[in-house]
């Protein structure tokens, strides 16, 4: 098939998926309040497949086939490829008013990182991954599914590995080996749209060693399978008009404790099973490509930050004030900075086996560090530029109102020639993304989304060459 409709997109998630909201079972994720307005949100990527002004962006053709497919899917080989894939990722964030899709982004992450793990263990002597990750692989693109990533288990005591913990099923661990395929029990946590998905693929969550065997494991499943349970969540559970909340009211982000009660999973879904040596390398594998994703959604964001702070600067009037330029001034840099770290990390990328490009993990690591330590501040700068009226302004319905609404537009325009309403959408903006429970929603993600600062700052330390450097200064300072 190639491609999907929204609409066929939409069908396909009425297949009795076991979800549950606030402690209820949803019966239909298309439907809900909720839900379904994270589903809306997911079908911009079925839409820019379909738009002209991103077709070409969105959409690749098969040489073989001649049959179209969806970009995500297509296997990046070098630094064009990675830097289509970002521009894309960034078009539909744009689309998505700075909220990502995910809907295939973080699916076909774990992809590239299956292909090229199964590579290796092929080598070792288990060409069987391989030839199923390759099978799987196709299926996705075929069926254009979208494909959530459960990776994070919930950990317990995170002082101890998985055999230390006070229960085994603090990590997601085989219980039951049998000749048609593998019982799993577990949980992930932070699983990302996967109420809205079509599969799941489960990927380790760190390195394994030995006794770990049980834990070392990957697989893929339809979200519908018979015991696996999502427990949703999301930013905010009210329903809010687009005039205050110009974000989060129309569009949503879903997150899910995913948990597998006994779920079974047939060996052609298996892409790994007691296999220690090898987990540690593809939950770093997965990261090496996620990061780049997740630097990749950030740029709309940052840009968003500048370009608010520079309207309303304007709005209000201060645009030319020394400390205003300064802060705006950071706030460029901060965006432009980001940037060009993904831009570089594309073109130094490394090609591995079966010749997929790499993004430089250095600069995407960096690049993620650079946003994730910065943001907060950005929104210091963005608040601080903008004014108390953030928290403090009137509400939609005072805006409304034939008692309240002339007092509104009376008394709280701004610079001459600017439209009170004007200035108060754009203040209604910059306290929807810095000072609502989407804001702290997202300095939250700013945090922990796909690795923390201190996970960032050790694959930096791991990743930069310190021998060539203090080679460089042994020699300045004569040391041979």
């Amino acid at each position: 098939m190639g491609l999907r409709t929204p609409e066929q997109y939409k069908a396909s998630l009425k297949d009795g998926r076991e979800v549950y909201y606030r402690g209820e079972r949803v019966p239909d994720v298309t439907t809900h309040p909720v839900i379904g307005v994270a589903v809306e949100h997911a079908c911009i990527d079925y839409h820019m497949a379909e738009d002209p002004r991103y077709r070409d962006l969105a959409v690749v053709t098969d040489p073989q086939s001649s049959e179209p497919y969806s970009r995500y899917y297509y296997l990046p080989r070098n630094a064009e490829d990675l830097l289509q894939r970002s521009r894309l990722i960034a078009a539909s964030t744009r689309e998505g008013a700075t909220l990502v899709v995910l809907i295939k982004e973080i699916g076909t992450d774990a992809l590239f990182a299956l292909h090229v793990v199964a590579e290796e263990m092929a080598k070792r002597g288990k060409p069987e991954y391989r030839e199923r990750v390759q099978k799987y692989y196709q299926l996705c693109r075929d069926r254009d599914y979208g494909v959530a990533v459960a990776q994070s288990d919930v950990k317990g005591d995170r002082s101890l590995g998985p055999q230390g913990q006070e229960h085994p099923d603090y990590y997601l661990h085989v219980v039951d080996q049998r000749q048609d395929g593998i019982v799993v029990r577990g949980a992930k946590v932070h699983t990302s749209v996967s109420t809205n998905t079509d599969e799941v693929i489960v990927l380790p969550t760190r390195a394994m060693r030995a006794g770990d065997e049980a834990y070392a494991v990957a697989f893929a499943l339809p979200i519908a399978t018979k015991g696996l349970k999502l427990l949703a969540s999301a930013y905010g559970g009210f329903k809010k008009d687009p005039f205050e909340f110009p974000i989060s009211a129309q569009h949503k982000m879903m997150e899910t404790l995913t948990v597998f009660d006994d779920v079974f999973v047939p060996w052609e879904r298996v892409f790994m099973c007691g296999e220690v040596e090898a987990a540690g390398f593809l939950a770093l594998t997965f990261v090496k490509f996620h990061r780049f994703t997740a630097v990749s959604y950030k740029l709309p964001l940052l840009e968003l930050l500048a370009g608010s702070a520079r309207a309303v600067a304007e709005y209000n009037g201060v645009e030319s004030a020394g400390h205003i330029r300064e802060k705006l001034t950071e706030l460029a840099a901060y965006h432009a900075t980001v940037q060009g770290l993904i831009i570089a990390a594309a073109h130094q990328h490394v090609v591995v086996p079966p010749g997929i490009a790499v993004p430089n993990t250095l600069l995407t690591n960096v690049a993620k560090y650079q946003f994730a330590s910065n943001y907060h501040n950005a929104v210091q700068m963005v608040q601080d530029v903008s004014g108390g009226l953030l928290v403090t302004g009137p509400s939609v319905e005072d805006w409304r109102s034939e008692a309240t609404g002339p007092y509104v537009r009376k008394y709280l325009g701004g610079k001459k020639g600017i439209p009170t309403e004007h200035r108060l959408r754009m203040l209604n903006l910059i306290s929807d993304l810095t000072a609502s429970d989407f804001g702290g929603y997202q300095e939250v993600l700013a945090v922990h989304a796909e690795g923390s600062l201190e996970a960032e700052k050790l694959q930096t330390y791991r990743e930069y060459d310190f021998g060539a450097a203090a080679a460089y200064a042994r020699e300045l300072a004569g040391i041979k």
